[in-house]
This record gives C-alpha cells, structure tokens and sequence, in this order.
C-alpha cells in the first residue's frame, strides 16, 4: 500500500500581517492616559514620551489638526503655533490643537486664530503702546462697584502703581484655600474661575484688549501653566513663562492677583472687588 504524502495548506497570506495589523491597532495607545488618542493616526504618529519642540518630557499631549502629530506638550506646540502656524513636524498649516484626552471622544480643542491683517494706523493715534486711564479714580477700591468701566480703571491703577493686594491667611474664618497644580488640575470650578478673572484682567493691557485672538490664546496658555507649575515656585517658572508676554513687573502682578482670586471663597469678581485690600500708597511730596 502506498502511502501519500500529507498535504499542508500554506499559511494564508493575511495571517503574515497579524502581528502589523495588531501594531497599527495599538499604536496610539498611551499608557498614561489608558485609551487611544487618535484612531486615525497613522503608525509614524506613535505617542512619544519626549516632546520635538523642547526635547523634554510630554506633561500634557497635545495634537496637532489636521495632520494628527502627537509628539508635543500643549504649551510648546501652542507657543510653536503663535510664530508658525504649522506642525513642526510636516508643516501642514494647523487649524486646530486638541488636548485634555479624559477619554477618545472626550477632550478640548484649542482653535488656532488666524493672523489678523495689519490695520492701517490713524493719524489720531498716539505712538504709545499703554494708554493711561481717562477718568481720576479715587483711591478706595470699593468704588470699583459702581460699574464695569470704573473696576477696569481701578485694575489698570493697581499696574500702573505696582500695588500688591494683600495677603490673607488660610482659616475657617477666611475661607481662603490654598491650591496646587494638582489640585487646579482636577477642579474644573477653579478654571472657569481663573478664565473669569483673566478675561477682565487682560483688559487692563491695551495690546491684549484690542486683539481678541490673543487675548484668548494667553488665557489658555495660563491655565495650562497653572495645571504644571506653582505660581510661587523657587524657579520663578510660571513668571517667567507669563513675562513673555506681559513683562517682569506686570506677570508677577499679574500672578499674585490670580492666586489671591484663586484662594478667595468668591464666586463673583463683584465680590471680590469688595474685600480685597491694598497698602495705601504714600503721597508724593510736591515743592511750592
């Protein structure tokens, strides 16, 4: 009796793409955040732990639409985009920055302004960059409730005379709480405080009042400062990053109003306006 041979059916061909097809399925898995970020992105867009703009490590992703890159921290890439509104990395021109992943549908998407055409200047207009207030506050901040106008003029004073609120004290009687990066991180209350603050505060600064694009891009960038850093860290981190855009004096200013809102117990800027205090400043001696 002759024996015939077994025949082997060949493996199918498909079945030599598993192991690439399960690599294109996982790869933008990212194990910090326990989902995948974009299920469209393609394989060379695997999540990095290194950001491409700063080199250093990613604290909060960010990707870049319409490209789908992934290899950057939200604050580089929007910093990144104020001078090239492009991906760094295929410099297909960015319309949006989605970051924030909770979960693949849910995250926050930072709309990238378009460059706003030069305006033509007015002979009217004056070459100063800062205008001084138009009306003569007195120097009670509780005049500051009267209306919108009069609290914006007495923020521009508390600038112009470099005057620290000050400092209250955390207690039951207070309510005052301290908070950390942490803390800010998790608490979606204390962003849509700070947001409050921030949209009238930069009212204050000309450059910022006039130009709505970037006055909500610097909003944004200070909230994820804020989630990373202490306002009054050692490093003086957080002033730095906020001096490049409002300078030295007025950042640390600015840093220290928002962390005095930030601890208050007040929900309304009305209510804070109220309480807050300030050193009274000293009158100048004049001659004759």
């Amino acid at each position: 009796m002759t024996l015939m041979p077994l025949s082997v059916n060949p493996p199918h061909p498909s079945s030599r793409l598993l192991p690439h097809r399960m690599e294109v399925s996982q790869h933008d898995y990212d194990p910090s955040l326990g989902f995948r970020i974009k299920g469209k992105a393609k394989l060379r867009d695997a999540p990095q732990d290194t950001c491409v703009i700063c080199l250093d490590t990613v604290t909060e992703r960010a990707v870049a639409v319409p490209c789908n890159h992934l290899n950057f921290d939200f604050l580089c890439l929007c910093s990144w985009t104020q001078e090239h509104p492009s991906c760094p990395l295929c410099k297909t021109p960015l319309t949006a920055i989605e970051y924030d992943w909770r979960s693949p549908d849910d995250r926050k998407v930072y709309i990238i302004p378009k460059k706003e055409e030069p305006k033509t200047p007015s002979v009217a207009t004056g070459t100063s960059r800062f205008r001084p207030p138009r009306r003569t506050l007195a120097q009670s901040h509780h005049t500051t409730n009267r209306n919108p106008d009069a609290a914006l003029a007495f923020r521009r004073r508390i600038y112009a005379d470099q005057n620290y609120s000050l400092h209250v004290g955390t207690n039951r009687t207070s309510q005052y709480r301290n908070f950390t990066p942490a803390t800010f991180t998790t608490s979606a209350a204390l962003q849509s405080r700070a947001r409050l603050f921030m949209r009238r505060e930069f009212q204050a600064f000309d450059f910022l009042a006039e130009n709505n694009a970037r006055l909500g891009f610097l909003i944004e960038y200070i909230v994820a400062v804020l989630k990373t850093t202490e306002i009054k860290d050692a490093s003086g981190s957080a002033s730095t990053l906020a001096a490049e855009f409002l300078g030295t004096n007025a950042a640390s200013l600015f840093l220290h109003e928002l962390e005095a809102w930030l601890r208050s117990p007040y929900e309304r800027l009305e209510d804070w306006d109220r309480h807050v205090q300030y050193a009274p400043k000293r009158p100048r001696y004049m001659n004759g």
